[in-house]
């Protein structure tokens, strides 16, 4: 789906299906340097039962014009206006790493049913030798961020979909990117300071979707998240790290349908 949003040209994947009013809405929000196809699995099962599905390329990602937004609390507030433009008012969030992020805030300042946070961390700090390779863009930054965005076992056959590399398909993404992109994502989730008071404005139900291996966003750096909203859940993927919708996709996607339940009159 492709349209305009303050001028600029965005595009969200919607599982090939028209919007709805009288479905509920996922919007599903991707990581640094990443693109809607990050959640491929995930919103076209949605789109296919039920749902009206909004899978985000963020600007200056994916097909959707840039420049990148260089904060976590101006990403939420564009995701509104894209919801305005779409004109669903309510809808469930899921995001991913740095789209977590953008979710907790999206559901601390405006109204969403339902959020899911895969792999979060609060702080979610980058390190330097990280951000500096981004700021100069090189290599070492895409190796970086594919090297530690998966489980050790990645790199020995650890794909569930056979025939497919993790690490080339993380990289091909990255590749894509405009220079300075990368940098201005982890500089955003890096400087994020307003966590816990957001997570404290929640009122709707969250998950937590964890990892066990990841080493990016440990699942002990989500604790002070879910102390904080209110009835939150957790769920652990024991054999996944960073990338749990391309590492463990059926599990994340099963706890995804378990935590979205498809209303009886669809």
């Amino acid at each position: 789906m492709n349209f305009k949003v303050e001028g600029k040209p965005v595009f969200a994947y919607t599982a090939a299906r028209e919007l709805d009013p009288e479905k509920p809405a996922l919007v599903f929000l991707h990581g640094a340097g990443l693109d809607h196809s990050w959640f491929g699995l995930q919103s076209r099962y949605f789109g296919y039962h039920g749902w009206n599905v909004l899978a985000l390329d963020l600007p200056g990602h994916g097909r959707s014009a840039g420049p990148p937004i260089p904060s976590i609390e101006a990403m939420a507030d564009w995701v509104l206006e894209v919801l305005k433009h779409v004109k669903i008012q309510k809808p469930g969030v899921v995001g991913h790493s740095m789209g977590s992020l953008i979710a907790l805030e999206y559901a601390a300042r405006h109204a969403a049913e339902r959020i899911a946070l895969i792999a979060t961390a609060y702080p979610m700090p980058v390190s330097a030798a990280f951000l500096e390779a981004a700021r100069n863009n090189q290599h070492a930054a895409f190796d970086m961020e594919t090297i530690w965005g998966h489980a050790p076992q990645v790199p020995l056959g650890g794909n569930p979909n056979p025939g497919m590399w993790m690490y080339g398909d993380t990289l091909a993404r990255l590749r894509r990117l405009a220079p300075g992109v990368l940098y201005n994502d982890l500089k955003a989730c890096n400087d994020y300071a307003g966590g816990l008071e957001s997570a404290a404005k929640v009122q709707c139900p969250a998950l937590f979707i964890l990892g066990r291996r990841d080493v990016m966003t440990p699942p002990r750096a989500a604790q002070p998240l879910i102390e904080k909203i209110k009835g939150a859940k957790a769920v652990t993927l024991d054999a996944s790290g960073h990338s749990l919708m391309a590492e463990a996709p059926d599990a994340t996607l099963d706890a995804l349908i378990e935590f979205f339940p498809r209303r009886a009159d669809l």
